[in-house]
């Protein structure tokens, strides 16, 4: 199938399925805070045999909603990882499905050279090529102790 065809697809789609996204075995609802936030973990959209996966900011957050691994950059982006991983086997997709990611750094100076060499390090044991589009950003973060946050689109195939 071309990118043509692909484009066709979604522009004939006559109906859009949205379902939200979850895991609860990698993190928790964010509305199951002890104060409550008001978003999905992610969104599908199906658009005939293509599916979308659009994953909201993901942190170093555990099944119990709780921050771990605090003031230790790597080990937060590795559960980061994991979490949006986890999401991903949720819906039968994987790394190789997304197309581009969103990093917020708490502080690009200061964590940016282990930031890409962690991610450099995941995306090969991924087998990614080629990589997803990507932007970095620095921000301050919807947590004092989060360090990076990650939201990320993948799209593929349904079976």
């Amino acid at each position: 199938m071309t990118i043509e065809d692909t484009l066709q697809q979604f522009a004939s789609a006559t109906h859009i399925e949205k379902k939200k996204i979850t895991n609860r075995n990698v993190l928790n609802e964010a509305y199951e805070y002890a104060k409550p936030s008001a978003f999905s973990r992610g969104i599908r959209l199906e658009f005939g045999n293509m599916a979308v996966l659009l994953i909201s900011g993901t942190a170093s957050i555990d099944e119990h909603g709780e921050t771990v691994h605090v003031g230790d950059f790597r080990a937060q982006l590795r559960r980061t990882f994991q979490n949006i991983t986890g999401l991903l086997e949720s819906e039968g997709a994987t790394w190789k499905d997304i197309v581009r990611t969103t990093c917020y750094l708490r502080d690009m100076d200061r964590d940016y050279a282990a930031f890409n060499e962690e991610r450099a390090d995941f995306y090969a044991g991924q087998g990614l090529d080629p990589l997803p589009a990507s932007t970095g950003i620095q921000a301050i973060l919807c947590r004092p102790d989060l360090l990076v946050e990650i939201e990320a689109i993948a799209v593929f195939r349904q079976a």
